[in-house]
């Protein structure tokens, strides 16, 4: 049974990531480093887009970006910049490019193209239908959606959806605008939303999401999105590339499953934004803060620190599972009432109290106070 310093399960983007970060710091280059994917990550199978202020240190594998954005909703759009943030995209293959350059030149790397079985957190051994490893840490990026379903404390919500990178006859998109949401569809008793980025004035990719319990079947995405285009008039049109989704939505204390040699990544570690879905940024930031935190030689089930921010999602969660035909009410309010920057830094955790108690009573407060009523009591 071989031994290794970090192993590291789950070749999506925490994985790779925080795969990239060990093997690119000379600080670990005495440390071996597996990392098991089934998946032979070949394929644009999904698209990653994120807000940044600046420069970053993907701006290399970055495809496109915007400065300027849409909200819309019933009765209600408004254009605006995004500045001092990018909205920035990077393509699901760029990435794993990237990584497989990264992996060709460092030597402490061992990358194994297998299905993970399962995963004993006290011998930190790992099974895997090519044989077993052990790990002195161990970070998985495995999620028990089952887990999550059977939970019955808290809501959950998922974030599914279709995209279609679509390339069209007439020039209809404007590359310089990304739609951000937009809420000014059909919303049949669910929360959903159109989301466009434009390419070119010819190109486009656009997913229909939506933020609820259930998925649908894969023919009302599709036909959601024709209608959508059929109101653009877009002439004949082509489908490049399919892509789809599903992303929970939810308040699960996640680091609860951390041990000291043990650590949840991504999604399956509650980096995904429980009120919104939005994961990449998030993964970034963390990982770059989980290096540092190796460094120190601490166990890993005190790495994650309680937030505010989590109360916070949840409330939303919950006003938003118990009016989910109403969410986007509370996404135009949201944008109504609240500058964009304000808006960005909410979503990525880094405004204030004053901010965020302003950003709160732009709600229904009758629903939040019902929220946070049965909350305590």
């Amino acid at each position: 049974m071989k031994k290794f310093n970090y192993v590291i399960c789950g070749g999506g983007a925490s994985g790779l990531l925080l795969a990239s970060k060990l093997i690119s710091d000379t600080f670990f280059s005495n440390k071996n480093v597996l990392l098991i994917e089934k998946d032979p990550k070949n394929l644009n199978d999904r698209t990653w887009c994120f807000w940044e202020k600046g420069k970053g240190e993907l701006d290399h594998i970055v495809s496109k970006s915007w400065k300027s954005a849409i909200f819309k909703a019933k009765n209600f759009k408004t254009n605006f910049s995004t500045d001092p943030y990018t909205y920035k995209l990077i393509r699901g293959i760029d990435f794993y490019k990237n990584f497989n350059y990264l992996k060709t030149k460092q030597q402490n790397l061992t990358y194994l193209n297998t299905k993970i079985n399962s995963i004993d957190k006290r011998s930190n051994t790992v099974k895997t239908d090519k044989g077993d490893f052990i790990g002195d840490f161990i970070f998985t990026s495995l999620l028990d959606f089952d887990k999550l379903i059977n939970y019955n404390k808290y809501p959950l919500l998922k974030q599914h959806f279709v995209g279609q990178l679509i390339k069209t006859k007439n020039e209809i998109f404007n590359p310089d605008e990304v739609t951000f949401m937009d809420f000014d569809i059909p919303q049949k008793d669910s929360t959903r939303f159109m989301y466009v980025l434009p390419l070119s004035k010819s190109k486009a990719l656009i997913e229909y999401t939506l933020f609820s319990p259930k998925e649908l079947d894969k023919n009302e995405y599709i036909s959601s999105i024709e209608q959508y285009m059929k109101n653009l008039n877009p002439g004949n049109y082509k489908i490049i590339e399919t892509e789809k989704g599903i992303i929970p939505m939810s308040a699960y204390k996640f680091t609860s499953e951390n041990t000291k040699n043990l650590l949840n990544i991504g999604t399956a570690g509650g980096w995904t934004k429980p009120s919104t879905g939005y994961t990449f940024l998030n993964t970034l930031n963390k990982t770059n803060l989980l290096v540092s935190y190796l460094k120190m030689n601490k166990p890993l089930n005190e790495f994650e620190k309680n937030s505010r921010f989590w109360f916070y999602d949840l409330l939303f969660l919950d006003v938003l599972n118990k009016h989910n035909d109403k969410g986007s009410q509370l996404f135009k309010k949201m944008f109504e009432k609240n500058k964009p920057e304000t808006i960005f830094k909410f979503l990525d955790n880094k405004t204030n109290i004053f901010e965020e108690i302003k950003m709160m009573l732009t709600f229904k407060k009758r629903w939040f106070v019902q929220a946070l009523i049965k909350r305590f009591f």
